[in-house]
């Protein structure tokens, strides 16, 4: 039974309307952007009408009936009542792929499927490449839709993807839960992630697995979110996560799902099986025949069963008969489209790539199943005909890198524009441009892109791809011979890793800079200071910061001056110079405005151990919205409280500031809270409790 069917089994009248839209859809044999085109409807607006999300007007009707030659009178009741019922609200995420149409078969592996994401909350769907894992998975995730009122999240984790590793479990947790817009990952971001999921009703699909060791990280704790995964292997050592086996399709459903790709209204069934022979029962194969036999109207079951036993590999009978029907220039596209760096794209992405505009060529090579358009104006390509793009390319096209090398200079333009909107979206593909960029030897590239990320980056500091990149830059940087730029990447680079609490790393990346000039000599005197004070070297971070005071004045910096003064008071005031202390924290409050107080009056607050500089500090950090700086006044003013008595009024204090950097990428100052809270529970009687703080901090 198909997807059809099921929906008519539904009784709300939306959910009738869908069945009959999607009934035309089939009939006409068309893909979604040539249905619209053809009705003169926009395609995302026929999507949202094919899934539900939106009752079309009466005229869009019309237009769907006049593209298929079908009356649209008797879907006037039908549509009236889906009228008044009104579009089902949207949840509110929902990243899952477009559902196929077509789905056809697989009802036990459906019904198992459904059954166990209900009961057990998870399942593994795996199977050989081109049986539908992701079809089955995607399929049952619209069908449950309504059951996880907080949405759908999709992710493919590249573990069979050609040209890309899988992704590792860190970099996979950071991608979910920016889906969630939480934007800094925190230490333990899969403590974070089961958090989040506990709090919500979400489906995850997580897609391409290559392994149990890359899953187990990402699954749901306890609530009533779930997670179907796929993978080419059977995961059977996650516990709690029962595997479903997908096999080639049967002879009926084979034939069943070749019937309906080829727009068949009868067969020749000794033609039919041998195409069925040729295909293996992969879904992917049949529908790429199937439609190569509907846009041939001339040809017959036979001789498309001839054609493909021409070809010794089925895959390759498959992808390179439907291949060959294009012409040339829809050929090289697809060619071409085997090198692109990163994902999933969009028409400009395959326009630079292919030098032209790309959308006609998009449009037929969707049609015939060779690429995927996963949502309206965003394309794919299938592990297996990606990587026989990419053979094709290798012998075929000389000229590839080229054809790299300008998708790599189309992100780099687009990044520079700084829309964190497609930042966010387009982030994948950025870094296997820049990765592309280090291939190629495209230094100007390489240099430049990490420096467009800049604030992309602040908000997802410390993470791997973030000092790898730029790691690399600096030295592509130092080939172009651009000192200055180098600089500023190896800054940007110690910044990095000290916000992830590696701090020798962070200083070798600062011994490595020249700086060009007093501003940022003293800019990078602070920044060293900063991690020699973690450190512990205390003597060696006054020295440090008092260069920074010295050289922020020649320049006439007054708030670099206000921060230097202040964590000159800092390091004083803990090598027990308390008078001193308490004149540069007053130095610093004076010479800075707004939130660069914070610091000063902080330390002013330790100073004189006095609560209320520390107060106006967190009020500060409060207005502006800065997590971080309100974490650390709330510790000191939990220390200032813990040495006046108030022992559970600090240890409030302590609790709430660890709560405010569960999210935040500070690990670092995470240590110092963390160190800090144990400090105040030792005090408080609590043993055990500090013990574990400590043990905490010291893990981290």
């Amino acid at each position: 039974m198909g997807r059809d069917d099921t929906v008519l089994r539904v009784s709300g009248p939306r959910e009738r309307l869908v069945a009959q839209l999607s009934s035309i859809k089939e009939l006409s044999g068309l893909s979604l952007r040539a249905l619209a085109r053809r009705a003169e409807l926009s395609s995302s607006s026929l999507s949202r009408y094919l899934t539900g999300q939106l009752v079309p007007p009466w005229e869009a009707v019309v237009a769907l009936c006049r593209a298929v030659g079908r009356d649209p009178r008797p879907l006037r009741a039908v549509w009236a009542a889906a009228s008044a019922a009104g579009a089902a609200p949207p949840p509110r995420r929902n990243d899952l792929p477009a559902d196929l149409f077509d789905f056809t078969g697989r009802e036990s592996e459906r019904a198992r499927v459904e059954e166990l994401v209900s009961t057990a909350g998870a399942v593994a769907v795996d199977g050989m490449a081109g049986v539908g894992k992701t079809s089955l998975a995607v399929h049952v995730a619209h069908r449950l839709a309504a059951k996880f009122p907080d949405g759908g999240l999709y992710l493919d984790l590249q573990g069979f993807t050609p040209g890309h590793e899988p992704l590792d479990p860190v970099t996979a947790l950071g991608r979910l839960l920016g889906a969630l817009d939480i934007t800094h990952l925190p230490p333990d971001p899969a403590a974070l992630w089961r958090s989040e999921l506990s709090r919500r009703r979400v489906l995850v699909v997580l897609d391409n697995a290559a392994g149990a060791e890359q899953v187990r990280p990402l699954l749901p704790g306890a609530g009533r979110s779930a997670v179907l995964i796929t993978s080419r292997n059977r995961l059977v050592s996650l516990d709690g996560v029962p595997p479903v086996s997908l096999a080639p399709l049967a002879d009926d459903e084979a034939a069943a799902l070749f019937g309906r790709a080829a727009g068949l209204a009868g067969d020749d069934r000794e033609a039919v099986d041998q195409v069925l022979r040729q295909c293996g029962g992969l879904p992917l194969a049949l529908r790429m025949a199937g439609a190569r036999l509907r846009h041939r109207p001339g040809w017959t079951v036979a001789v498309l069963a001839e054609r493909l036993r021409d070809t010794a590999n089925r895959f390759d009978a498959a992808f390179g008969m439907s291949l060959r029907q294009l012409d040339e220039g829809q050929r090289r596209a697809f060619r071409l489209l085997g090198v692109l760096p990163g994902t999933d794209f969009d028409d400009a992405a395959a326009s630079a790539l292919i030098g032209e505009p790309a959308a006609s060529f998009l449009e037929e090579l969707v049609d015939a199943h060779l690429v995927q358009e996963v949502a309206p104006g965003r394309y794919r390509m299938h592990d297996l005909i990606r990587q026989y793009a990419a053979d094709l390319a290798a012998g075929e096209e000389p000229a590839g890198d080229d054809a790299v090398r300008r998708v790599v200079d189309h992100y780099l333009a687009r990044a520079r524009a700084q829309d964190p909107a497609w930042l966010d979206l387009e982030y994948v593909n950025l870094v296997a441009c820049f990765d592309a960029a280090v291939r190629l030897g495209a230094d100007e590239v390489v240099a430049e892109l990490p420096q467009t990320l800049r604030v992309w980056f602040f908000r997802h500091r410390g993470t791997d791809d973030q000092t790898r990149m730029l790691s690399a830059a600096a030295a592509a940087a130092g080939r172009l011979g651009r000192d200055e730029q180098r600089a500023a990447l190896l800054s940007d680079l110690g910044w990095a890793h000290a916000a992830a609490g590696r701090l020798r790393p962070a200083l070798e990346a600062y011994a490595q800079v020249v700086p060009a000039g007093d501003g940022p000599a003293a800019g990078l005197a602070l920044r060293r200071g900063l991690v020699r004070k973690d450190l512990g070297d205390l003597e060696a971070a006054r020295s440090d910061f008092r260069l920074a005071r010295e050289l922020f004045a020649k320049v006439g910096n007054g708030s670099g001056l206000a921060q230097a003064l202040a964590f000159d008071g800092w390091v004083t005031l803990r090598l027990g110079g308390r008078a001193e202390a308490e004149e540069l924290a007053r130095a610093s409050i004076g010479s800075a405005e707004g939130p660069a107080r914070i610091t000063g009056l902080v330390t002013l607050g330790l100073a004189t151990e006095s609560e209320e500089p520390i107060r106006e500090a967190l009020a500060l950090a409060e207005r502006h919205e800065l997590r971080h700086n309100e974490a650390w006044c709330l510790t000191y003013l939990g220390v200032v409280l813990r040495e006046a008595g108030r022992l559970d009024e600090a240890l409030g204090h302590h609790r709430r500031a660890v709560d405010l950097l569960a999210p935040l990428a500070e690990r670092q100052l995470l240590i110092e809270c963390l160190r800090s809270y144990a400090d105040t529970c030792r005090v408080a009687g609590r043993g055990d409790e500090a013990a574990a703080l400590n043990r905490r901090a010291s893990t981290l």
